[in-house]
This record gives C-alpha cells, structure tokens and sequence, in this order.
C-alpha cells in the first residue's frame, strides 16, 4: 500500500490560557507566531504557515491531529478510505486557510486526525529573531489510543501509514509515513484518546542545555533527559507545556531506507529494570510522571 501520508502536518490544542501558551511556545521554544484572530493563533517553528495551532476554549484538550499528504489526489484517497476502516468524516473543508484539499475523520476510540495538502511554506526564509531556543520543525507526536491495534489499522487502512517497531503487548508502538523517518505518530495504549506528546526537532545537542536554562529562568525543569531513545535512535528531552500537554525536543531520527523490505522490530524485553536501555539507550530510566501522562482529547 502507498504512502498518502508524508509527515505530520500539525497539532491542534485547546487551551482555557491561550496567553501562557503563546509565552511558553514563543520565549521558551522558539517559535513565532504567524497569524492571530479571534479565538485562534498559529505558531510556527519555519517559514511554515502553522505547525502548532492553539485555540481558544474552555478547557485544555487534543482537538485534531494533522496529517500532511503532497497532493489532492492523496487527500481524495485517503478520504475514500475512511469508511471502510471504520471511521466517520467529519469535514471535507480544509481547517487552515492557505491548505487546497483536507478531509478530517474521527475514529471509533474518539480520535480526531485532519489529512490535508502542505501548508503554505516560506522555505527560503525559516529563521527569524526569537528568545527561545528556536527548534528546525514539527518532528511527531505521540497518540494515546485505548486499542493501539485498532488505531494503527485505521491509519494503515486511510493513510498508508506502516509500523516501524512496538511494544509485544502494544503499550507503545510507532508509525511512518512517506517521509519514513522512523516515526511521524507513536501509539501509547491508555484508558481514553488523547495526547501524550507532541515534538519539534533540535539539530544540534547544545540547545538541549539551552533549553534547560530557558525552563529555569521560568523556574519550571524538564521532565526526563536529555537522553537517546533506541527506537528512531533520536536524542530527546521532555517537558510540561502550560495547557497541562509533554512537549518533547527531539534530535534526528533514523530512517526506514529499503521500505520494500523492512521489518517492524518487536520489542519483547518489558520488564523493568532490564528493559530501561530499550527505551533509553544512555541508561535512564522514564519517570512515573512521563509513563502515566494523560491529556485528553475533545469529545466528539
């Protein structure tokens, strides 16, 4: 099955403190802001329209996920999917101005995903002035799912999405896309839907200790790291956004080279202390607050 997701595209996030979280993503990480009406402020790491889209609401929720496909043909198809894996279309209407095809789909387990055309990119211009530490782009994120299995069969099913490595019990697993690096969603089995994290990408180790000092400076810390995660082989450190949301930094990943051919690695060594290096290859173990970290997403 072809790819018709490429990367992903966006994350979309209600917030009852828009103001807290527009000061956390611009002098904490980096990113600026490109376009604020009434309700609703766009963020970007880039010269990207939007990466990070936060709206106004009630409460601190998930309100979708976006999937980035390189052409209305791709949307089309993965829209013609939707039913048969299960799921129901919620819009055909692009979310984001700028964007020429979308199709926003709910699943069963009360996920939200938006696969839509690129949105509109200043590629000649990504960087600008900024207090923060200034990541390269959106990387992934992390989904939580109450059946993983389910989950990852719907996005194979409409997106073309495949599974690079997982858990043997399916607590954690993680999916590529066109772009394959080593995973553009992850899946963490949890009670409800919602988020665990989403991610933008450092270049270089030392903003991880720039980023450090910035937290401080507001005296909040990170949650765990920096460290190296086995799968994706990606350096990361995590840390609490102001809407309640982990956001992690993350270093390059590796990527799934011979697509014909490639084999999900399964990971069958789940019992702590002897797996922490499964997770961590630098030794440290996940802390209890990053292991059980819920942030919903907004009911259907």
């Amino acid at each position: 099955m072809a790819h018709l997701v490429h990367a992903l595209g966006h994350v979309k996030i209600n917030t009852n403190n828009i103001n807290d979280m527009i000061r956390d993503s611009t002098d904490i990480l980096g990113l600026r802001v490109t376009r604020q009406k009434e309700g609703e402020v766009w963020l970007s790491s880039n010269g990207r329209a939007a990466e990070l889209v936060l709206v106004e609401a009630d409460e601190n929720s998930t309100h979708t996920i976006g999937l980035e496909a390189l052409t209305p043909e791709a949307v089309r198809a993965a829209a013609s999917r939707v039913a048969e894996a299960g799921c129901t279309i919620l819009s055909e209407e692009p979310s984001l101005d700028g964007v020429v095809a979308s199709v926003t789909f709910a699943t069963p387990e009360g996920l939200r995903f938006e696969v839509h055309t690129p949105i509109q990119d200043d590629m000649y211009r990504p960087r600008y002035a900024t207090n923060g530490v200034g990541p390269r782009r959106l990387d992934h994120a992390n989904i939580l799912s109450p059946d993983p299995e389910a989950t990852r069969m719907q996005l194979t099913r409409i997106c073309g999405m495949r599974l690079s490595e997982r858990m043997v019990n399916d607590a954690l697993s993680w999916m590529y896309g066109g772009n394959r690096q080593h995973h553009i969603l992850g899946v963490v089995k949890s009670h409800a839907p919602g988020l665990h994290h989403y991610s933008f990408e450092f270049p270089e180790f030392n903003m991880y200790c720039r980023l450090g000092d910035i937290l401080d400076r507001y005296d909040r810390q990170l949650m765990w790291g920096p460290g190296r995660h086995r799968p994706g082989d990606n350096t990361y450190a995590y840390y609490l956004d102001s809407a309640g949301c982990i956001v992690e930094c993350s270093g390059p990943m590796m990527v799934v080279a011979d697509d014909a051919d490639f084999e999900p690695r399964i990971i069958t060594n789940l019992a702590r202390p002897g797996n922490v290096r499964d997770m961590n290859v630098w030794g440290t173990p996940a802390p209890l607050e990053w292991r059980e970290h819920f942030f919903p997403f907004q009911a259907l």
